[in-house]
């Protein structure tokens, strides 16, 4: 990366507990963004049969709506069901907490959204802090 280019969309957030995984999203990705995101996953999943995510959505911006139906990103998804046991999803726009009190009851994984206010509770509900 040249130091001009953007930082990627999705970061990493460090934790205390190694089966609580925290990413942040800022600003707008696309399918290469998400792929990404995908490898950061699987790195995870080594050595873990099941693992708690914490996603901080305060800085997105939207996606490329493309990436919905490419064959990587239904991949991943179902590679997240057997993976993924619980899903805290922290701030982000207005639409995403109806959005995922709408889904949730669909798939294994336990999924809460938090408000920005709340991410304390959203690392406390996953039993983990950030790493500074």
């Amino acid at each position: 990366m040249k130091s001009m280019d953007a930082p990627p969309p999705f970061r990493r957030i460090d934790t205390d507990n190694n089966e609580v995984f925290a990413f942040e999203i800022v600003g707008h990705f696309t399918q290469a963004d998400i792929e990404n995101a995908y490898g950061l996953l699987d790195a995870a999943y080594e050595g873990h049969d099941k693992i708690d995510v914490l996603l901080r959505a305060t800085g997105y911006d939207g996606f490329d709506w493309s990436a919905l139906f490419d064959p990587l990103t239904f991949k991943g998804k179902m590679k997240a069901l057997h993976h993924i046991r619980r899903y805290a999803l922290v701030g982000g726009p207005a639409w995403m907490g109806p959005v995922v009190g709408l889904f949730a009851p669909l798939t294994s994984i336990e999924t809460r959204h938090f408000a920005d206010a709340d991410e304390a509770k959203a690392w406390q509900w996953l039993g983990a802090s950030p790493i500074e």
